[in-house]
């Protein structure tokens, strides 16, 4: 049992640390359907443990892109704070409304972001960046991180996947910086929400925890350093075939395994 463990964490924690590094994506949408699935955890432990992997890959990503100058760490904090907030609030909202589950929300958003990043890159340059005035910016971080955390907290989900779509469509961040901020930004979520579930549901699975965080940590980093050296082209379409392919895997995990 102990091998079975330790392969599908391995296998999870590529998808896991491939998605945070390259697109700030959510652990717990690659992670957490693959426990489920192949080792029966329950659902509340497995996105337990998701969680608690995204927090040092998350963390050691955004050391990666702050360290290349592809972090917005002041608008990443209001956006973090406003993601806080409103993530309370979306579920405290959900509570009130019966049957109002979307699971499929992450998954779908994935593939279709995977392919617009490949038919439609983001190629705004820092540049470009630079011209919107401090003030929008600051409008817009806290507009974006209302939608998001109001989102998770409904749905449950998305909220990586979220970030990156509003910091470079909405925002207008370039790719590297819109990820850098983006897994700033989870950092800090992951922790909150791996310490409530474990503080409700107990600890979880050790070995599946250890595994999982060791994995996504190690992919994380491998990703996080390739993609700071890609140029914005090769960024675009590398993270499209990821999230494309991860979205495809998670679709098949969840619907025919």
């Amino acid at each position: 049992m102990t091998m079975l463990k330790f392969i599908v964490c391995f296998i999870a924690g590529i998808g896991a640390g491939l998605g945070t590094g390259f697109a700030g994506m959510s652990a717990a949408a690659v992670i957490a359907p693959m426990l489920i699935t192949f080792l029966g955890l329950p659902a509340y432990e497995a996105v337990g443990i998701a969680l608690a992997s995204d927090v040092l890959a998350s963390a050691v990503s955004a050391y990666t892109y702050g360290k290349n100058k592809n972090l917005d760490v002041r608008n990443g904090l209001v956006m973090m704070v406003t993601v806080l907030i409103f993530t309370l609030v979306g579920s405290f909202t959900a509570s009130l409304v019966p049957n109002s589950t979307m699971g499929s929300f992450s998954v779908f958003m994935t593939l279709l972001l995977g392919i617009k990043f490949i038919v439609k890159p983001v190629m705004t340059t820092k540049e470009s960046m630079g011209e919107v005035s401090a003030k929008k910016r600051f409008i817009q971080s806290v507009i974006s991180g209302t939608v998001v955390g109001f989102i998770c907290g409904f749905i449950g989900a998305g909220g990586g996947m979220m970030m990156l779509l509003l910091l470079t469509s909405v925002l207008g961040y370039e790719l590297k910086t819109a990820v850098g901020t983006s897994v700033f930004i989870m950092a800090f979520t992951a922790f909150t929400g791996a310490m409530s579930h474990f503080a409700i549901g107990g600890m979880p699975d050790i070995g599946c925890l250890v595994f999982c965080v060791a994995s996504t940590l190690l992919w994380a980093r491998i990703a996080a350093k390739f993609a700071n050296k890609a140029s914005p082209a090769t960024l675009n379409r590398a993270t499209g075939v990821v999230l494309a392919v991860l979205g495809i895997a998670i679709l098949g995990v969840n619907y025919f395994a």
